[in-house]
This record gives structure tokens, sequence and C-alpha cells, in this order.
């Protein structure tokens, strides 16, 4: 299976490159901007309703606000996916699991505070997983904003995937941390596109592409 990886995209899904050709899109979350507009849903369900590619797994973001202030309204907007939060799907014989949530920053949606709080979502992460999404990094893991910068990834997150060693573990939220770093048993792909400053609009990272 070949997926095609993708997050941060903050309502400018229209000015991203064509895609490339695979089998299970992902994206991680902040397909929204503000984020309790519901033609930002509206409108990244066409842009996703065009993309070549069978299955569309999408988790939200701090951004996707709609998702948790209105779940019933804002899912019936997104059609053209399938969208995880704190579950999962199994896809071509691929273990997918996905969830919003991140360490509580100012007042944005599907935040926790930092300790005990965040295992009500990551001890429901299952073992034997293909590829866990997560809007947020773990800790020490392309979670810095610039290299000298403070890492900004949830410990609890990480002590879960070195407990339960998915295949892929693909998050965003942290812009200056994209890239992909492998230790062995996981690959960590941060694939957040655009930048924090869209003037000019400059990429933050690539289209990933993984084959399982």
């Amino acid at each position: 299976m070949r997926l095609v990886l993708i997050s941060d995209t903050h309502g400018l899904h229209h000015r991203m490159p064509p895609l490339p050709e695979g089998d299970i899109l992902v994206h991680a979350g902040d397909f929204m901007n503000a984020g309790y507009d519901p033609h930002e849903i509206i409108s990244f369900n066409k842009w996703l309703g065009e993309q070549p590619i069978q299955y569309r797994v999408v988790c939200g973001g701090n951004h996707d606000r709609l998702f948790e202030n209105d779940p019933k309204q804002a899912r019936s907007l997104l059609s053209n996916a399938i969208y995880l939060e704190d579950s999962g799907i199994t896809i071509g014989g691929l273990a997918l699991w996905g969830s919003p949530y991140t360490p509580e920053f100012l007042h944005w949606a599907f935040m926790y505070p930092r300790g005990e709080a965040a295992n009500e979502h990551w001890d429901r992460i299952p073992n034997g997983l293909d590829v866990l999404i997560t809007h947020g990094p773990p800790y020490g893991i392309l979670d810095q904003t610039t290299p000298d910068g403070d890492h900004l990834g949830c410990e609890r997150l990480l002590e879960a995937v070195q407990e339960k060693r998915p295949k892929v573990h693909v998050f965003g939220h942290i812009h200056g941390g994209a890239g992909t770093r492998n230790n062995g048993i996981t690959q960590f792909v941060n694939a957040a596109y655009f930048n924090e400053s869209y003037r000019p609009l400059e990429p933050a990272g690539r289209i990933q592409v993984i084959e399982l």
C-alpha cells in the first residue's frame, strides 16, 4: 500500500501541488484555518473528492474547532474522508488509528494539560498498528519550531509510541519540525506542509510518501 501523507494545510489545500499517486491519503489535522466556518470543511471536502486516491483518512487538529464545537455538523460535511478521533480503521489489511489531541496551548481545540491527562487518549492506542496518526508530535522527535528551539511534543505520547511500536507515526502541528526520522522500529513523519507565516506562502515541508 502506498501512503501519501500531509498535514497543516490550513485552508490552503487549493494551493498545493498535485498529489503523488497512492492508495491512502492521510491528513494529520489542521485542514481548517480559523476553524469556525463550515465552508472551510466544504472546500476541503470538495478538494479531497478531487484527489485520485481511493481512501482518504483524516484526523482533526487544534485549528479544526468546529469538529470539537459541533461534531455532528462538522463530520456530516466531511463526506469524502474517513474521520478518526481516538478511533481506528483497517484498510487493505493496514491498521490505522488517529487522534486530534495535543498538549494545552492558548485556547485552541482538542487540547489537554500536560501530564496524566494525556493518558486518556494515548492509553487507547492499540497494539499492532501499522499507522498511528496524531496531530501533534511525540516529545523530542521533529517537534521544534527551529533547530535550537524547545521541544514541544508530548512526553506521554512518546511513551505510548515506544510501548505500542507502530510501523509509521505521522503527525504535524509543529511546522518547523517537518521531515522524517526512523529509529529502526517506527518511521516518524512530520507531514506539516505550510509554514506559520503565509506571506509569502512557502511550504514548511514536502508531501511525504511511504510504502507499506
